[in-house]
């Protein structure tokens, strides 16, 4: 049965199996236990029936029982873990045997088959076969086997005159014996077939639960997505507003501006530098403010650009020229991609998306105190299961357990007032949605974080 599962279902056949190596090996030593403890017990009997032979018969019952101790630690051994099936047998033959001897040894009127001990071979396969498991083939080789046994200890006596009694009594105790044989053969048969069925049952239950589990962690993230979804639609929606509403003072100012470092040439030359010098500082602030416009502006119109299969190390190395100044001496870049990697993205907001990670890394590295380590970010490419990974790995503070789940939220941000508007990785977010890709996180604080990106691999297509 279970070859033919192997044929058809090779994961249940080797579950099914495993579990039985377990099950076998656990019981096996149950009934070893048994034997080590019942068979000293039978010498009562034998002081009762047998009293002149008490004494050797009870040698071959304590010889009995230390070796199946001997069976015991066997399966305890990787040789006994390995063959299982084997060694589950003698547990059955061993007192089999014995009770044989005994049998074929006794003097007085009760020996061979006038012996009433054919009985303890009943109780010998009933009681192994309960406790161990055995299949059908198993079990007809124990019963068979013990039969033979008991026909050669009777066979001792039959060279002496016998009488119509013995072989009556040998032919009702072999009666008994294979009745009982084959209520064991079919018993084992059915409690084979049962177990096998209340394995396939948990078997099956347990794959619904992991199949269920699975769905349920699916469904958990497709909610966090779209509520995702729904706060970044928000935002976008918002931000057109901001946007119409803020362009136009920003004009006024750039245009101003440019005004006024024309007129700066009137001014008296000790005057000129601190002037100058403000118009540097508000044009700075002016650029700042057209930067976040310019954020802003992806999430409502995010499909406006085109796309086309872009080389991840192209956008890396314009991403590390953008940052150059930061990094340069001060930060150890790793990078590593694969073989003519690409992703079906627009470039510049890949650029973009690339460069947001970079100087969020280099930020918190900046926030850490090094001793045994040098500042670094490595920065690798795969390709894996169908999918472009590119992910940015730096060995800064990491991000706190509490604020992983609100690390992509618009305006959401743990840098000092004024150092970030919280934007940056909402927007992140926003491209990897757009090109069909999924961003994720791991991290451990104090030790690192890595942001992981992963685009479905696609061929050369129009552009959209």
């Amino acid at each position: 049965m279970v070859k033919h599962l192997t044929s058809s279902n090779r994961d249940f056949a080797n579950a099914f199996v495993a579990n039985e190596r377990q099950e076998r090996l656990r019981t096996g030593k149950v009934a070893s236990v048994l034997v080590v403890i019942l068979m000293p017990l039978g010498s009562v009997m034998d002081w009762l029936v047998y009293h002149p032979q008490r004494w050797y018969f009870l040698e071959l019952r304590i010889l009995c029982s230390v070796l199946a101790v001997g069976l015991w630690y066997l399966h305890t051994t990787e040789l006994g873990k390995k063959h299982y099936r084997v060694v589950g047998i003698p547990i059955a033959l061993l007192p089999g045997f014995f009770m044989c001897w005994i049998i074929a040894a006794a003097q007085g009127p009760l020996t061979g088959a006038t012996s009433n001990y054919y009985a303890a071979l009943n109780l010998i396969l009933l009681a192994v076969s309960v406790v161990v498991r055995w299949d059908i083939w198993e079990s007809t080789f124990c019963v068979g086997a013990i039969i033979l046994m008991y026909l050669a200890a009777c066979g001792f006596h039959w060279l002496k005159p016998t009488s119509e009694e013995f072989f009556n009594n040998l032919a009702n105790n072999l009666y008994f014996l294979a009745l009982t044989g084959i209520i064991v053969i079919v018993g084992n048969h059915f409690f084979y077939r049962l177990r096998l069925s209340e394995f396939t049952l948990r078997y099956e239950l347990d794959k619904s639960r992991k199949a269920l589990e699975a769905s349920l962690q699916q469904l958990k993230e497709n909610e966090m997505q779209l509520v995702q979804t729904e706060k970044l639609a928000s935002l976008g929606r918002m931000s057109a507003g901001i946007i119409h509403e803020i362009n136009n003072p920003l004009n006024f100012a750039t245009t101003g501006l440019f005004t006024l470092r024309k007129k700066s040439q009137f001014l008296a030359p000790e005057q000129q530098a601190d002037y100058t010098e403000i118009l540097t500082d508000v044009e700075e602030g002016l650029k700042r403010v057209q930067t976040i416009v310019s954020d802003l502006r992806m999430f409502t119109h995010p499909e406006t650009e085109s796309r086309d299969q872009v080389a991840v190390a192209e956008v890396v190395a314009s991403a590390l020229r953008f940052l150059s100044n930061e990094c340069k001496d001060k930060v150890q870049i790793d990078q590593r991609f694969a073989e003519h990697q690409t992703i079906w993205a627009n470039k510049n907001k890949l650029i973009h998306l690339v460069t947001n990670l970079l100087q969020n890394s280099l930020d918190a590295l900046k926030t850490k105190p090094f001793q045994d380590e040098k500042p670094a970010i490595r920065i690798e490419g795969r390709i894996a299961n169908g999918s472009s990974i590119l992910s940015v790995r730096d060995n800064g503070p990491g991000i706190a357990p509490a604020d992983v789940g609100k690390i992509f939220d618009p305006f959401f941000t743990t840098k000092d007032v004024g150092a970030g508007m919280g934007l940056g990785l909402s927007i992140c977010y926003r491209i990897v949605q757009e090109s069909g890709g999924k961003i994720s996180v791991k991290t451990e604080p104090g030790k690192f974080c890595e942001f992981t990106l992963e685009f479905p691999v696609r061929t050369n297509q129009a552009t959209n």
